[in-house]
C-alpha cells in the first residue's frame, strides 16, 4: 500500500532559460527520441551512429534554442519544413544503401521516426496555440484525450524495439508487458475543459509511470472534470521514491537517487513541470510513494467559474 502522501507547498525560482527549457518540455522529450531513432537508422545503413549527419544536426540546433523562446517559436513554425528535410536525408542514405534499406529493421525504424515527426507536429501546435493564450481552458473531446495519450505510449512502445508492449486489456497482457488504466469523466460525457498545457503534464507524469515501473508493472491514472474542479491522478507498480526525497525531487534537474540507473531520453523535468502548472493555475499536488511498492501523484485545479464557450481544441 502507498501510505505516505505529501502536498509540495514551492520549489527553487527558476532561472529565465530553465523556465523556457521546461516550457518547451514536451519538444525536448520528442527531439530526443528522434536524435536516437536517427542514429540506429544510420548503424543500420552504414555501421555508424553519425551518418545521417544533416537531420542529427538540425535536432540539436532545436534542442540548443529551446532555452530561448522567441528562437524556440522560430523553429517550432518550421517543424512541418524540418520534418520533410530528415526524411530526404533518411531517404537518401537508404538509396545509396539499398541492401541495408530493404530490411525489416530498417522499415520498422522509418515508421518509428513517422511517428516521432507527427507527435512533434502535434507538440508544435499546441505550443504555438499556448503562446497566444497561455491561461486559457480549452475544450476537447474525451475520444481525442484518449487517443492522443495513447499514441504518446505507442511511441514509446516503438522505441522500445520489442522489448516490451503496452496494453490496455488484461486479458491480453504477458509477464513483460505494462498494463495500462486509464479513465477520463467529463461534465457533459463528452469533452473536458482544460489549460492546454495540462496536456503536457498529463503526458510527461504517465510517461514517468512507465519509465520507473519495470515491464510487467501496472499503471493507473484517471482525469475527472466536476463543476468545481479538474482532477488527475496517476498510480504505478514501480521503484517508488525514497520518503527523504518527496519534496525535493520536485526541484529542476532533480532525480531520486534510486532512479540514477534508468536512462531516459527526457530532460528529467516532467515533475517540475507539473508542480508549476498547478500553481499557475492555483491548484494543489501531492505525491504519495512507497520504496519498491509505487508512486501515486494527484494534482487538483480549481474550475473557474465561468468558462466561455468555446470550440473544441481538436
Amino acid at each position: 500500500m502507498i501510505d505516505h502522501e505529501i502536498e509540495i507547498q514551492d520549489i527553487p525560482a527558476l532561472t529565465e532559460g530553465q523556465s523556457a527549457q521546461l516550457d518547451m518540455h514536451s519538444l525536448l522529450n520528442a527531439l530526443s527520441v528522434l536524435t536516437g531513432e536517427l542514429m540506429i537508422i544510420g548503424h543500420e545503413l552504414t555501421g555508424d551512429p553519425e551518418h545521417l549527419a544533416p537531420a542529427l544536426m538540425l535536432c540539436k540546433d532545436v534542442q540548443r534554442a529551446l532555452t530561448n523562446r522567441a528562437a524556440t517559436l522560430e523553429h517550432i513554425a518550421r517543424v512541418p519544413e524540418h520534418g520533410r528535410a530528415i526524411l530526404d536525408c533518411i531517404a537518401q542514405a537508404a538509396a545509396a544503401h539499398p541492401e541495408a534499406a530493404a530490411t525489416p529493421a530498417h522499415a520498422k525504424s522509418v515508421d518509428n521516426i513517422n511517428s516521432v515527426l507527427d507527435i512533434l507536429e502535434v507538440r508544435a501546435q499546441e505550443i504555438l496555440t499556448r503562446a497566444n493564450a497561455p491561461d486559457a481552458w480549452l475544450s476537447m473531446p474525451i475520444a481525442y484525450l484518449q487517443s492522443d495519450l495513447r499514441s504518446v505510449f505507442r511511441a514509446i512502445e516503438k522505441n522500445s524495439h520489442g522489448r516490451y508492449r503496452i496494453l490496455y486489456n488484461l486479458a491480453a497482457k504477458e509477464l513483460t508487458d505494462y498494463y495500462v488504466n486509464f479513465h477520463l469523466t467529463a461534465i457533459d460525457g463528452q469533452a473536458i475543459r482544460m489549460p492546454l498545457v495540462f496536456k503536457d503534464v498529463m503526458r510527461d507524469l504517465l510517461a514517468n509511470a512507465r519509465k520507473f515501473t519495470p515491464p510487467g508493472g501496472t499503471i493507473n491514472a484517471g482525469l475527472l472534470e466536476t463543476p468545481e474542479h479538474l482532477s488527475f491522478s496517476v498510480e504505478d507498480t514501480g521503484r517508488g521514491i525514497p520518503a527523504d526525497e518527496l519534496e525535493t525531487v520536485v526541484h529542476f534537474g532533480h532525480r531520486a537517487r534510486n532512479s540514477t540507473d534508468v536512462h531516459g531520453k527526457g530532460g528529467g523535468f516532467g515533475l517540475t513541470k507539473a508542480f508549476l502548472v498547478t500553481k499557475q493555475f492555483g491548484g494543489r499536488l501531492r505525491i504519495a510513494s512507497k520504496l519498491d511498492v509505487g508512486t501515486r501523484i494527484r494534482i487538483d485545479l480549481p474550475r473557474p467559474a465561468h468558462l466561455p464557450r468555446l470550440a473544441p481544441h481538436a
